[in-house]
């Protein structure tokens, strides 16, 4: 049996995870409170998703090496996410007649922060064995994000077309399929330039909180559309996870690797929603809103799945 001192210890070392990744969503308030308009919202946003991002995509894929776990765990991840993603698109309708709002629901619940908290939260908890998953179950994340997720929170102002064109602008998926070849034929980086690519990559996580922070600081809480906003914490805390349990049962996954996913299910909304609905107009204080509530519905969440899974 785990002493109970080192399950309280593990508990409050993924409190601390937490706590440290909202430090910088506090900045981010504060500084946006402080300076006003003095501080441009869409230059951040640019500067995150054009030039850092993909030094953080690249610089996390040639962390660990490709073998065939690290391939299935996330394509589970994503199998289980694209069944909920078809589901929310038949429920869309029954949430709103805006095609704005039906564009949000149908990918903000599905997209969730796997990076900038699953996996510290990944190491608090299972250590740094971890580390390979939750990195690579994070690429499946920013699949998802910048092919499905920029179509929904486009659509409503391009044509698919058009939408199919801002896809293929956006450098991370490039960056991404270099990483792949790179890891694949196992060339190494220079120590000088891991350490760039590794500046390059803190300061992207460091960022994406700072931005959110800023949005966070232009939320009214007279305007919530609070059945977006409940209907979509719905479907990432409860449905995403509920279903991922149910697949992973019954394919007998590993309990390790399946504890693992079950996390990075359970993650609440993730930043790079805000950036997307502000990059396109798509009502960004509304995501902004969806992901603030996620994230704190997330921490009981959290404990108790702690407790189920043995922790």
């Amino acid at each position: 049996m785990i002493d109970k001192y080192i399950i309280r210890r593990i508990h409050i070392e993924a409190l601390i995870s937490i706590a440290s990744v909202y430090f910088f969503i506090l900045l981010g308030f504060i500084a946006k409170q402080t300076f006003k308009d003095e501080i441009n919202d869409k230059t951040l946003i640019l500067l995150s998703i054009y030039f850092v991002q993909p030094i953080l995509t690249f610089w996390g894929l040639t962390r660990v090496e490709l073998n065939y776990n690290l391939v299935y765990t996330p394509f589970l991840y994503f199998i289980i996410v694209t069944v909920t993603l078809i589901f929310s698109i038949f429920a869309a309708k029954k949430v709103s007649n805006d095609s704005q709002e039906q564009s949000i629901f149908i990918v903000a619940s599905l997209i969730g922060n796997t990076g900038n908290l699953g996996i510290p939260l990944g190491i608090a908890l299972f250590g740094e064995a971890s580390v390979a998953y939750t990195s690579m179950i994070n690429i499946a994340n920013i699949f998802f994000i910048y092919t499905i997720g920029i179509y929904f929170y486009a659509k409503s102002k391009f044509n698919l077309k058009s939408s199919i064109k801002n896809i293929a602008k956006i450098p991370i998926l490039w960056f991404t399929l270099i990483a792949i070849c790179f890891n694949y034929f196992g060339f190494t980086i220079h120590p000088q330039i891991d350490k760039l690519l590794e500046m390059g990559a803190y300061t992207a996580i460091v960022l994406q909180l700072i931005i959110f922070g800023i949005y966070l600081s232009g939320i009214r809480i007279s305007v919530i559309n609070y059945k977006l906003t409940f209907s979509s914490s719905f479907v990432k805390l409860i449905l995403l996870p509920t279903f991922g349990y149910i697949v992973l049962l019954t394919l007998n996954v590993d309990k390790f690797i399946a504890s693992i996913l079950l996390m990075q299910l359970l993650v609440p909304l993730a930043v790079n929603n805000v950036n997307m609905a502000s990059l396109y107009d798509c009502k960004p204080y509304d995501v902004t809103i969806i992901v603030v509530f996620s994230s704190l519905l997330f921490i009981p969440i959290l404990v108790l799945f702690m407790q189920f899974i043995g922790l």
